[in-house]
């Protein structure tokens, strides 16, 4: 399952794409991505030490994506945040763990399965990219005449 933590990232990281290359202050990511401030900045650091961010501080400073948002996926964004992708730690393929009460991994049913699973969601998080999903929420996202007539029409 997707993590919090993650969500907020992938949100930051896409108000830093649509202002890509310019740098911008943590407090103006938090206001775009609705993400609390405080908690956005460790999730800065963290993208920061996974090569994902660039940070400078100062008059100049801020936050910018480390390298164009078309070459970095969603896939990295999610196992840097949350760590393995697999359901269950005998199906990762980087932090493989067998269970304690499994008598043989290698015709465990239930390990396949979760396997397929992992391989499943890797190849979709893998293939969209960080650009990819910034438009794809943009699209999404009503212009703020079409959000007053929304909730108009609803209120």
């Amino acid at each position: 399952m997707l993590t919090m933590k993650a969500k907020y990232a992938l949100r930051a990281l896409c108000a830093l794409t649509r202002s890509d290359p310019d740098r911008r202050m943590a407090r103006e990511i938090a206001r775009d991505a609705a993400v609390p401030e405080k908690f956005l900045e460790a999730i800065l650091v963290e993208l920061r030490n996974g090569g994902l961010v660039e940070s400078k501080r100062g008059l100049s400073g801020g936050h910018r994506l480390a390298r164009p948002a078309d070459r970095i996926s969603v896939g990295d964004i999610v196992r840097l945040i949350d760590g393995p992708i697999a359901p269950i730690r005998c199906a990762s393929v980087t932090a493989y763990k067998p269970c304690e009460d499994c008598p043989d991994p290698d015709r465990c049913a239930l390990r396949a399965l979760m396997g397929e699973v992992r391989t499943a969601i890797s190849s979709v998080i893998d293939q969209r990219t960080l650009r990819q999903l910034s438009d794809d929420v943009r699209r999404q996202t009503p212009s703020p005449s079409e959000e007053v007539s929304w909730t108009r029409a609803r209120l």
